[in-house]
């Protein structure tokens, strides 16, 4: 069949649609994406020649009240007009989308076909976007079963949020020697999303002192601005460090680490999950609904997490749970347990094979 995924604007959205991408190539599909006109979506493609995609002008969703709403409408028209002259050539039987505005013009494009439509939730608590959706789709999709009540008159299926196929665990050891890390001691990454974390990045710089005497070593990705303030911290506390503003082979930086410090977006959260790395999550507080907390909470009652809120974030309370953690080996193995409990495997081809079923019908 032909396959359209409407996935850019954020890495939440991005990465999990090609992993689903993947999984219909492999499976004889041709597929078309939809991304946004952002950074991540050019680089992120920039390496993956073998899929089609197309950039839509969509913005995020204002105040009805906002002057900007005009903006908003215009720009979704034009996204909308684009999305059915392509179809008309592309000819899709399937249309999904990943969240946000960027995926609800093809989403609605495809329901003027008559075609069959999904939208995919990875939050417990879904955005505007996917609600508004959810009114014209065949189905919803969720990572987590949690956020089917937010969907009570569409049906839904539980499939988990797909990871990217290039996400696959490594041997700790040889991990840590591409990184140039140590084997003898406990290794933290700290990471804020695609974007960066500055809340997270100032946070753990305030840490650092109380952290000196820990036999401790850390992963520390701090997006392009905080880049080399974090470093020369790590430098002036003499706490070993692999500080980069990214790392594009996650597996390595995830292989490597016992645990990690980090925001709770639905696509992160998933991948912790696979490599089954506890954590301190400290969700982003201007997050829609404040959705990262929600997600935080699902891994917080399974004992794979600690959650703890920004605006009551101080060093000694992040130094003190990071201190705790890294001390308290087999505390690390019973949280790595029940975090691996909290993925479902093979998500990517789960989406697919419900896609699949639904066209077959």
């Amino acid at each position: 069949m032909n396959a359209v995924i409407a996935c850019g604007g954020t890495g939440g959205h991005l990465f999990p649609g090609i992993a689903v991408a993947e999984v219909l190539q492999e499976r004889g599909h041709e597929v078309l994406l939809f991304v946004s006109e952002k950074e991540i979506d050019h680089l992120a493609l920039s390496t993956r020649s073998q899929f089609r995609f197309e950039k839509l002008p969509t913005v995020g969703f204002p105040s009805l009240y906002s002057p900007a709403i005009f903006g908003f409408i215009r720009r979704f028209g034009e996204s909308l007009s684009i999305c059915r002259s392509i179809y008309r050539k592309f000819n899709p039987q399937v249309v999904l989308g990943m969240g946000g505005f960027t995926s609800t013009a093809p989403i609605l494009a495809g329901r003027l076909r008559g075609i069959c439509t999904f939208v995919h939730e990875s939050n417990a608590v879904p955005g505007k976007a996917n609600r508004l959706a959810a009114r014209i789709v065949r189905a919803v999709l969720l990572g987590f079963k949690e956020s089917a009540a937010f969907f009570p008159r569409v049906h839904t299926e539980v499939t988990g949020t797909p990871i990217r196929t290039e996400l696959k665990r490594l041997d700790r050891q040889v991990a840590r020697q591409k990184l140039d890390l140590r084997q003898d001691l406990t290794t933290l990454l700290v990471m804020g999303g695609s974007q960066g974390a500055s809340g997270i990045n100032q946070a753990m710089i305030k840490s650092l002192a109380a952290l000196r005497d820990t036999a401790l070593q850390v992963i520390h990705l701090s997006g392009t601005r905080d880049e080399r303030l974090v470093a020369d911290n790590y430098r002036r506390e003499r706490i070993p460090a692999h500080v980069a503003a990214f790392h594009h082979r996650m597996e390595e930086v995830y292989s490597a680490a016992d645990f990690t410090v980090a925001r709770a977006g639905a696509a992160s959260l998933t991948e912790l999950a696979y490599f089954g790395l506890p954590s301190i999550l400290i969700p982003f507080p201007y997050a829609a609904d404040d959705h990262q907390t929600r997600n935080a909470e699902i891994f917080a009652r399974a004992g794979a997490a600690f959650l703890l809120k920004e605006s009551e974030l101080t060093p000694e309370l992040l130094s003190q749970k990071i201190r705790d953690m890294s001390e308290h080996p087999d505390q690390l193995r019973r949280m790595s347990e029940r975090c691996s409990s909290l993925v479902l495997e093979d998500a990517a081809s789960r989406v697919v094979k419900t896609m699949e079923k639904y066209t077959e019908a």
